[in-house]
């Protein structure tokens, strides 16, 4: 069956040292785009954009190479090492395709799988799709655990349930990754900012294998890197827990007034009940005052974090034209047939 259009999909790929990699990862990427041609397939892998983030190893000179031998491969080097959301961001501003998909350089991320992340998308009305690894990354357990922990922690202080998904191999519609690309400032969190954009987040479990830490049993992600991840995370979102500060600080003066008026009612009702006076009083006072303080530092603190967002770019609103996504919904549909 022949389709009258083609959707274009840009891979792009953040390098630092993965120069034992790249050349097996082009490899695979031509097989997926030489198949999606001789199936005749409505999507196309029109580009793969190489961003060289300040690679320690050889990489930017093969890079280069690749480069010269493939003429869908765009190489971006950058002028420092900015890390993998900086690269990122980078190689999805430079992006042209109507889906954009973000892998790692090392072939943790298989290739062959970007067509699943399509097709759940395009099925399921999904504006980005995260792989979710099925089973251990790291054959670690105190490493995976580490990493789930950490997850779920900023998930219970941000509000953001998101977060425990979140993975750099993601397949994002086109318009929306260029344009949070567009708006992350220097401590933007990428995947934070794509969900100011839209809520249709959807996620596809795929065995993920880092094979650099099975390899060398060392992980690029330090103690060091997860504190900056936190910190910039925390940054990007609007912390839900201040809020939960902020009830607690009025529980506390609506259980302290409370306190006073039954205090009042039994010094007018019982005085001689009250062995000793001012000690009750002194406290309510305290725990009123205490109460207030953290409600009015709560409040503040919602107040900064709006600020903080919106001088990240959080955007408030932003269109968006699925019908692109028909071709694709109709050969998914026939292939499944």
């Amino acid at each position: 069956m022949a389709y009258d259009s083609s959707i274009s999909v840009s891979v792009v790929v953040p390098v630092y040292s993965g120069e034992a990699y790249l050349r097996d990862l082009i490899d695979e990427l031509a097989k997926v785009r030489a198949d999606w041609r001789e199936r005749g397939a409505p999507m196309d892998l029109s580009e793969v954009i190489l961003v060289d983030d300040s690679a320690i190893d050889g990489s930017p000179a093969l890079l280069d190479n690749l480069a010269k031998e493939h003429n869908w491969l765009t190489v971006v080097h950058m002028m420092r090492n900015f890390g993998q959301h900086a690269a990122t961001i980078a190689g999805v501003l430079h992006s042209s395709g109507d889906w954009v998909v973000t892998l790692d350089e090392d072939l943790q991320h298989p290739p062959a799988e970007i067509e699943t992340l399509l097709r759940q998308a395009v099925i399921e009305g999904g504006d980005i799709v995260y792989a979710r690894p099925a089973s251990a990354v790291h054959e670690a357990r105190m490493r995976d655990w580490a990493s789930k922990g950490f997850k779920r922690l900023m998930v219970f202080l941000t509000g953001n349930a998101n977060i425990v998904h979140f993975n750099s191999f993601r397949l994002i519609r086109g318009s929306l990754a260029r344009a949070a690309s567009s708006v992350c400032g220097y401590e933007t969190y990428f995947d934070v900012a794509l969900s100011w954009f839209t809520n249709r987040v959807q996620f596809r479990d795929l065995e993920l294998k880092d094979r650099r830490f099975i390899g060398s049993g060392k992980s690029g992600y330090s103690f060091s890197r997860l504190l900056s991840h936190a910190r910039r995370l925390l940054i990007s979102s609007q912390v839900k827990i201040v809020r939960l500060f902020g009830l607690v600080g009025m529980a506390i003066v609506a259980a302290s007034v409370i306190g006073a008026g039954a205090l009042l009612v039994e010094k007018v009702v019982s005085p001689a009940s009250i062995v000793v006076t001012g000690w009750t009083s002194l406290m309510l006072t305290i725990v009123f005052f205490g109460g207030f303080i953290t409600f009015m530092i709560a409040l503040a603190l919602e107040y900064l974090s709006t600020l903080v967002l919106a001088a990240h770019g959080k955007p408030n609103f932003f269109a968006v034209d699925r019908s692109i996504d028909e071709p694709l919904a109709r050969y998914f549909a026939s292939d499944a047939a």
